[in-house]
């Protein structure tokens, strides 16, 4: 993986950036490659990023399709400056180094003020119609949950009841999904990695939703609000503490004036979310380790447990919570957080 992508240089020459110095940036979870690329003959822009999304394991159409709509809705994601979206290259302004994630290490006394300016940046996309993406339904929510019974339990050498697994979050799922329409834009992986800081911020204020820059947006749907709030404060890969969450999702529940029934609505799909989605990250994880040999991400699992077991005690999760007692049981989740052996 560190040579080159061939077609990478001719790529950087039809684009306007020949003979650019070209410095790979670690990978994520995905097939994508990353480049930040510099040139120092007085041009502008003097840096740029190129995203390598290969087909036919990725395809970057989705990627220039959700960057335009939110640009287009007054929201920050990169500017694209070049693309070649069939043979996987794609061109964009470079946001810098500071993720939300480092920014906050190096500036504890900003957290606040950041974790407000991204719940704002949601709530602002509460507020906008959806994006011309396909829907979050049941069929999504299944189909990710069924991670953890296909990855995770065979991995800990479970033997399990799959269909009861399926109706139990049916069961649980179905009014979240009465609920949702016409729904919202949902980013799907918005979290401190993936939230840059473009401008300062001030203690405990947000700094208005120009201030973050998104990325890692092209998994977008159509689907509840909470469902990206849950994505921010249950964070697989920072520790968000419990009263951070708390107070971020009142905060949220007072920029949208979800109060009374409508709030107490809210937080139970929040739970119901929060379930869906750290049952999903739990078998992405296993299936990382399993699969692709990244045993980075096995560390992670006991936050990722940990979190799903306060959203299971919701009286909402009880068909789900049920199951979960039934099949994998307490004590093992709770000796070293379900991670994998």
């Amino acid at each position: 993986m560190n040579e080159l992508p061939k077609g990478l240089e001719e790529f950087l020459t039809d684009a306007g950036w020949g003979g650019a110095a070209i410095d790979p940036i670690p990978g994520d979870a995905s097939f994508r490659r990353y480049f930040r690329i510099r040139r120092d003959d007085g041009s502008t822009p003097a840096r740029a990023m190129l995203m390598y999304a290969p087909p036919p394991e990725e395809d970057p159409q989705p990627f220039l399709e959700v960057g335009a709509w939110l640009n287009d809705n007054g929201f920050r994601a990169p500017q694209i400056y070049h693309e070649k979206p069939a043979q996987g290259w794609v061109l964009t302004e470079d946001f810098g180094d500071d993720r939300m994630r480092e920014w906050i290490e190096a500036n504890p006394s900003g957290e606040i003020g950041a974790y407000k300016t991204a719940v704002d940046v949601l709530s602002t996309l509460s507020r906008t119609d959806p994006g011309p993406f396909a829907p979050y339904d049941m069929d999504v929510y299944l189909r990710e949950v069924g991670l953890l019974v296909e990855w995770y339990c065979p991995a800990m050498n479970l033997s399990v009841d799959d269909n009861g697994f399926y109706a139990a979050w049916t069961e649980a799922l179905t009014p979240l999904i009465d609920a949702k329409n016409p729904g919202v834009t949902v980013l799907r992986d918005y979290h401190a990695e993936n939230i840059m800081m473009l401008s300062p911020e001030k203690d405990g204020e947000a700094a208005g939703t120009g201030a973050q820059g998104l990325i890692d947006f092209q998994d977008a749907l159509v689907g509840h609000p909470a469902y990206d709030l849950v994505s921010l404060l249950q964070d697989a890969r920072r520790e968000v503490s419990t009263q951070l969450e708390r107070d971020m999702l009142d905060f949220y529940r007072g920029q949208c004036g979800l109060s009374g029934e409508a709030g107490d609505q809210f937080e139970a799909d929040y739970a119901r979310l929060g379930a869906q989605r750290n049952a999903k990250i739990v078998g992405i994880f296993t299936r990382l380790y399993k699969r692709d040999g990244k045993p980075r991400y096995l560390d992670l699992i006991p936050r990722v447990w940990e979190a799903m077991e306060r959203d299971l005690a919701h009286p909402g999760m009880a068909p789900v919570a049920r199951w979960f007692d039934a099949n994998i049981p307490p004590e093992l989740r709770k000796a070293h957080g379900g991670k994998v052996a």
